[in-house]
């Protein structure tokens, strides 16, 4: 079976990955990395194009925010997505505007009608303007609102979502174990369940691994480790459910050599063919 995963590049490895040219499915950028008009960072993500499949992760969209999104954000967005042609390009579901400010950070939305119907909507007019679908991703949220008595479970929400918007689904195992564990759930269990409700026919069109810390008061994904057993347990359930999808090793926090990360997509990848 052909390898299904790629990494997360960054601008630490960009030297070693251009040298040693691994054969990979695809790497990942974050989006708002390449938002200028030239310059060095761009003309390596042109390079790279040339040689691999290149996937657009972005963390600015603010896609659930009730201020609706930033037409300079979108247009930027556009902008390089018709320059390198991604593979894909996703964001999160996530909200980061209001009242005039744009919070740096990935705040949670509620899971209730009228922010699926907000979400939905926003979802669409990044779709218009990109002209393909886009991915949205579950998120490790440190905080939740109350519950609403309209509100729905999460994977009831995710899946509403991909059917009204035509959006597919990046499902973010390691989220999903992270969030458990901070609500005391059982870190395999929890995340797989999770899974099992989204249904078997959800358009999950990429995955996402990658390490946690463990602090005396919570767990935050930080992407800064070795993909934890947990993780793999989880993923191992999902690959099961799905089949094998388009996987991303992600570290951004204390990188290690680009040898290190190379393993661990290989790891993915031998899960997928178990």
């Amino acid at each position: 079976m052909p390898a299904v995963t790629g990494i997360g590049l960054r601008q630490p490895h960009y030297a070693a990955f251009m040298a040693q040219r691994p054969v990979l499915p695809f790497v990942e950028v974050h989006s708002e990395n390449f938002f200028g008009d030239g310059g060095a960072a761009l003309q390596v993500l042109n390079d790279v194009r040339e040689q691999v499949d290149v996937s657009l992760h972005g963390v600015g969209l603010a896609l659930g925010s009730a201020a609706g999104l930033d037409p300079w954000h979108l247009d930027r967005l556009a902008r390089l997505v018709e320059r390198i042609d991604p593979l894909r390009v996703s964001d999160h579901a996530s909200f980061a505007r209001g009242l005039g400010h744009h919070a740096n950070d990935l705040l949670p939305i509620a899971f209730t009608p009228a922010s699926l119907d907000l979400l939905v909507a926003n979802v669409q007019r990044v779709q218009d303007r990109l002209k393909r679908p886009l991915g949205v991703e579950n998120l490790s949220a440190y905080l939740r609102f109350d519950d609403a008595p309209e509100a729905m479970p999460e994977p009831r929400f995710f899946a509403e979502l991909a059917r009204r918007s035509g959006c597919w689904l990046l499902l973010d195992v390691n989220n999903l174990v992270v969030n458990a564990l901070n609500a005391g759930q059982d870190p395999v269990a929890a995340p797989c369940a999770w899974i099992d409700a989204l249904g078997v026919d959800a358009p999950v069109g990429e995955i996402h691994l990658a390490g946690y810390a463990e602090t005396p008061d919570l767990v935050i994904d930080d992407h800064g480790s070795r993909v934890k057993p947990p993780v793999w347990a989880v993923y191992a359930h999902a690959v099961a459910r799905f089949g094998p999808r388009p996987t991303l090793v992600e570290w951004d926090t204390d990188l290690p050599t680009l040898d290190v990360l190379l393993h661990e997509a290989a790891e993915a990848d031998r899960l997928c063919v178990r």
